[in-house]
């Protein structure tokens, strides 16, 4: 039996994606496609044209349609499925923009707050939908979610959440585990618990945490996405962007302030194509990724394990 002194580490992500241990890997997603006509175009250009490699569709929004008819014009652009249990403040008062549950609302009645609707993701709102939730009935939604994408004839690489980081409970992370490995997906994973988890089962997850540009400072954007760059440690780093065009749509359902979210997207989108982000990228020697790399190497990683070696009993429909 080995000692501790001669056993070998826990692969690094960089390992299992098959970069060399100084790489630098960045997973570059840009969330929230399906939210408006603006976001989707944003999206798709700062992937086709840009420097982010994946992104993640809300198929419960009202512009899904719009963004599914793109993604189908644009096969070559990966992108997940942003699993939503939470519809915004501002969109709920909008009844051309507001979105509910795919599923019937009469199967899935814990997700849904004392008028029918979805949860808006405020503090409370998060507590609130959390406290009650059956997994059966998430379970019913995600599905539904996830469905909707093949019903539109597409293939995602990932799952990951809308407002609710790593799911907001561990039983719903682990249903949508279960989920991932049963449609061959990855999973957004970013918060310590779980992170130490899946590395112990041979799954890459990121190595230095995961950026938000919601929590990005505004003034002088672009330096600080430089410094960031320009720091960023060997091994697998994710940000998740938000672009939008601007000058539509300017209502944004997801801001503290309307004026807020909008400059929020259309710095990320002013950013993410810039001559800047290329730039810095080759001076730094940054690779950047999508979810497909992801999706690929977890599905290596399934491969050698049991469902249940993995901690991810089948899901029953």
């Amino acid at each position: 039996m080995p000692t501790a002194a001669t056993t070998p580490p826990t692969p690094t992500a960089n390992h299992l994606l098959g970069h060399p241990p100084e790489a630098r890997l960045l997973l570059l997603n840009c969330d929230d496609l399906g939210l408006d006509e603006s976001v989707n175009l944003a999206v798709i250009d700062a992937v086709r044209n840009g420097i982010a490699a994946s992104c993640s569709l809300m198929t419960a929004c009202a512009a899904a349609p719009h963004a599914l008819r793109l993604l189908r014009r644009h096969p070559e652009v990966p992108f997940g499925v942003h699993l939503t249990l939470v519809c915004e403040t501002s969109v709920r008062e909008s009844p051309d923009r507001r979105w509910g549950p795919l599923a019937a609302r009469d199967r899935v009645p814990s997700l849904l707050d004392a008028t029918g609707a979805l949860f808006a993701p405020t503090p409370a709102g998060r507590a609130d939908l959390l406290a009650r939730a059956r997994t059966d009935h998430v379970e019913r939604e995600f599905r539904a979610q996830i469905d909707a994408v093949a019903a539109a004839g597409l293939a995602p690489t990932h799952l990951d959440f809308h407002c609710l980081a790593d799911g907001g409970r561990e039983d719903i992370l682990d249903l949508t585990l279960a989920l991932g490995a049963e449609y061959g997906l990855a999973v957004r994973v970013w918060l310590p618990p779980a992170l130490a988890r899946l590395r112990e089962r041979g799954l890459p997850v990121v190595d230095h945490g995961f950026l938000d540009s919601f929590a990005v400072p505004l003034d002088d954007k672009p330096a600080h996405y430089a410094r960031l760059l320009a720091a960023l440690p060997p091994g697998l780093t994710e940000w998740a962007l938000h672009p939008a065009l601007p000058g539509q749509n300017p209502r944004d359902p997801t801001a503290h302030t309307p004026d807020d979210g909008r400059r929020v997207r259309e710095t990320d989108h002013e950013f993410l194509v810039s001559p800047e982000a290329h730039r810095a990228l080759a001076e730094h020697d940054i690779t950047v990724l999508g979810y497909r790399a992801l999706q690929e190497a977890w599905q290596r990683a399934r491969g050698r394990l049991t469902p249940e070696a993995c901690g991810m009993p089948g899901v029953p429909r």
